[in-house]
């Protein structure tokens, strides 16, 4: 039920008694023209063309959102119907322009992500990069805005959020016993303890390490730390704020006792947000995020890197030339990344490969295996081998997302999913021209990302705004007040044969999850032995694993370091499950695909939606709406309203469906966990194991992933009702409205003529504008195809 009320607290359009709010002010124009500084003079037209529909829609809305306002401001009380209009003209005016899209640089560290940014930027040292190390330490999200200075905003953890790290870092570090003899090398500092020694000493002072939670928190940080939990920087150059918000993002060298307050707070840091005045590169409305490869030991860190990877609408896996070829941590980035694409918003992922410049000819030569053209210079080999990984990775990552992801999907149909790129040439231009670098070919990329989706966003909003228009203008009319209660009545029962069968597509829809889950269960119970051993065998044997095995028993089976591969004990063992749902739960969340597939639900959503509106159509011709079409423009718009924000709404939920499986998990083994977590003395390595395997076996004999399967098939279950309720709910009350049925729902308006006629241009200029766009981009690419192309570098740097 909590998930119905959840869904249905979010009305698309409330009735508010508070009508007399100002709607937001407008962007100036010079502030408007600079968002589209980043793009090429073609695509800056198209988009001051769109700019200039959606402010005179705006203007046009705020003009009718007045009149009505001054119309009913005396009378003692509002009909219905004109406070559902209202409020309807004032959440379009105040409907964000865009809202950002967020791709993510998704890598490793070392892996070059913020040398990539830095170049994108065209700012070389505005993020830390070291060729020696790691650099960025939390995540970082770098925009351009209309402010006049370069500013960082610094988020700290909250007092309680420090609180519950500080706990798990001193049990971490306690034991009741010490060991001795064989026990000393299990007992070894390994990353986590590592971890947890240097950040106490960093933000405590030497000797902290000693001291038990209590003792802790009674001391006295070494730095600072803002009430607000905010620090905010600002600088009229990039260099000097990159000066400024260095030392809280660069990682700090353990073992260094830095004095400046700065780094001593630096424990405390989760995020840092960038933003650039007015740049020329990248678009306001595009934010870059940074996201280091493991996630957090911090629960709240964790949950964050989490959520950040699933509000990314694109992934760029980063992944340098020398280790593209294989490895655990790049397969894991990969995994990582579609999994954001079964929960989570990714529509896109693409695989950037960097350091591409790095290249050692002689070897290079004696290796290669193809072309018999001879090869003359370091350039040469390094453009060949580039073409090589491009043909040889796409066709790689192609085939991945072919077995995880619905066939259906766009990104399956993308031409180019690999990209080879050198940040150090971007700037030195020694080996490689500029285009070569393929820096260029990223910011192209996103400005056409950003461009479609402001197409597709003011399209939305001026057929929206139209119809709205539409039904405003016709309040006035006479024949509007005409008793049409036998038409809606005859709707009402259509809504309600049509609901009953929408619930059972969606029946059908979901059933196909079922037999993949039981196949997937199977699989799960034959494997989980073999997988749960593999995450808890180490080369070394126990040597150093005894902390990393209690700090994952202390997080519930997870474990994030800044410099270790991720360990998930409960993901590990439900891998077989998504192996078998993955390209079914795709399906069932695919945008695409026809009704008579049964598989995807939004298209039986789309079809319910078709099906009502061809029976207004229908009934008002039968019916003779000559003199009242505005009702059946009325219904028709709504419902697509309803219906169309029912999409987000399945958005926010597939994340906790799908996560469902590790969740259920997680909490039948949390006992087994925190017994582990318990264990001191003599062996308590394998002790922990045995405790772990034990409570394992125990969990899987009662029907561990069993219950895994039932509550995801609860999960669906809720989804399907938090559909349906609100279809009912929504639906019924648009009807009402549309019944000129009951006391005072309308009342005589404000002429609102001169801003219908004004509304109906903009909306008939929708289609030229797409022309003019289609026009603009054809004769661009015309005219790139006969320019000649850029000159390589000179030769004196080809050898």
């Amino acid at each position: 039920m909590a998930e119905t009320e959840d869904f249905l607290g979010q009305e698309p359009h409330p009735v508010d008694d508070d009508l007399f709010k100002e709607p937001m002010k407008k962007r100036r124009r010079s502030d408007r023209d600079q968002r589209f500084r980043a793009f090429p003079s073609v695509e800056q037209s198209a988009l001051k063309e769109y700019e200039r529909l959606e402010s005179r829609t705006r203007r046009v809305l705020s003009n009718t959102y007045q009149k009505l306002i001054q119309s009913v401001f005396l009378d003692d009380s509002i009909p219905n119907g004109v406070k559902y209009l209202i409020n309807r003209l004032l959440a379009l005016i105040e409907k964000p322009s865009l809202d950002p899209i967020y791709i993510g640089l998704f890598g490793s560290t070392g892996a070059g992500k913020s040398s990539l940014i830095n170049a994108i930027i065209q700012q070389d040292m505005l993020l830390p990069v070291s060729g020696e190390s790691i650099c960025t330490s939390c995540i970082v999200q770098v925009s351009s805005g209309c402010c006049e200075q370069y500013e960082a905003k610094i988020h700290l953890l909250s007092d309680q959020e420090w609180k519950e790290e500080l706990k798990n870092l001193t049990r971490l570090l306690h034991r009741a016993e010490e060991p001795s003899g064989e026990e000393e090398d299990a007992w070894g500092r390994d990353d986590a303890v590592e971890e947890a020694v240097w950040k106490l000493q960093l933000f405590y002072g030497n000797g902290a390490e000693g001291k038990n939670y209590e003792e802790l928190l009674r001391a006295k940080p070494k730095g600072k730390i803002p009430t607000s939990r905010v620090i905010t920087l600002k600088a009229e150059e990039a260099g000097e704020l990159s000066v400024k918000l260095d030392p809280y993002i660069r990682t700090q060298r353990r073992g260094w006792d830095g004095e400046s307050a700065e780094t001593h707070i630096w424990p405390l840091i989760k995020l840092v947000e960038v933003t650039l005045p007015k740049s020329e590169l990248i678009p306001e409305g595009v934010v870059l995020v940074d996201i280091p490869g493991t996630g957090d030991f911090n629960s709240k860190r964790d949950e964050m890197w989490k959520k950040t990877i699933d509000k990314c609408s694109v992934i760029w896996v980063i992944s340098d030339i020398e280790r593209v070829s294989g490895g655990r941590a790049h397969e894991d980035l990969l995994n990582e990344s579609i999994k954001a694409c079964q929960r989570g918003f990714c529509r896109d992922v693409a695989l950037v490969v960097t350091k591409t410049d790095k290249l050692h000819l002689p070897e290079y030569l004696r290796e290669r295996k193809v072309g018999n053209q001879a090869i003359q210079s370091q350039r040469e080999a390094v453009l060949e081998r580039n073409t090589v990984i491009k043909l040889q990775r796409n066709k790689m990552l192609k085939e991945k997302l072919k077995s995880k992801l619905p066939a259906d999907l766009k990104i399956l149909e993308a031409s180019e999913l690999v990209y080879t790129v050198s940040a150090q040439e971007y700037w030195q231009q020694g080996l490689l021209a500029e285009e070569e670098t393929e820096i260029p070919k990223l910011r192209e990329y996103i400005r056409r990302r950003l461009l479609d989706k402001k197409r597709r966003m003011v399209t939305t909003y001026v057929t929206e705004a139209f119809g709205l228009l539409l039904l405003t203008d016709s309040f006035n009319c006479a024949e509007n007040l005409q008793n049409e209660y036998s038409h809606v009545s005859v709707l009402r029962r259509f809504v309600e044969e049509k609901i009953q069968l929408l619930e059972r597509s969606i029946d059908q829809c979901f059933a196909h999850i079922e037999r993949p889950l039981q196949e997937g269960v199977r699989d799960a119970r034959t494997a989980y032995r073999r997988l749960l051993g593999a995450c808890l065998v180490r080369s070394k044997g126990n040597q150093g694993f005894h902390q990393t095995l209690k700090a994952v028993c202390l997080k519930n089976g997870i474990y994030a370091s800044r410099t270790l591969a991720r360990i998930d004990l409960n993901e590990a063992i439900t891998q077989p499950i998504y192996d078998r749902i993955d390209p079914v739960f795709g399906g069932i969340f695919s945008r695409s695909g026809k009704p008579t597939d049964g598989l995807a639900l939004m298209p039986h959503i789309d079809a319910f939606k078709h099906s009502l509106q061809e029976k207004m159509t229908e009934i008002g011709i039968r019916n003779g709406w000559k003199y009242d079409s505005y009702k059946r423009s009325f219904l028709i718009q709504e419902i697509s309203a309803i219906l169309g924000g029912l999409e987000g709404h399945i958005l926010r939920k597939r994340r906790r469906i799908y996560e469902s499986l590790t969740t259920s998990v997680q909490s039948d083994l949390k006992p087994c966990y925190e017994e582990a977590a318990q264990i001191t003395g003599k062996k308590a390595c394998e002790r922990m194991k045995d405790v772990i395997r034990r409570g394992v076996d125990r969990q899987v004999a009662e029907g561990m992933f069993e219950r895994a399967q039932q509550r995801m098939q609860h999960q669906f279950q809720q989804l399907k009702n938090g559909i349906t309720e609100k279809v009912k709910g929504s639906i019924a009350t648009m009807l009402t409205l549309a019944s000129s049925q009951g006391d005072g729902l309308y009342k005589e308006l404000a002429d609102v003529k001169s801003e219908y006629k004004e509304m109906e241009k903009l909306h008939r200029s929708l289609r030229e504008v797409a022309e003019n766009a289609v026009l603009r981009r054809g004769m661009q690419d015309f005219l790139l195809r006969m320019s000649p192309s850029k000159a390589p570098p000179p030769s004196r740097f080809n050898s």
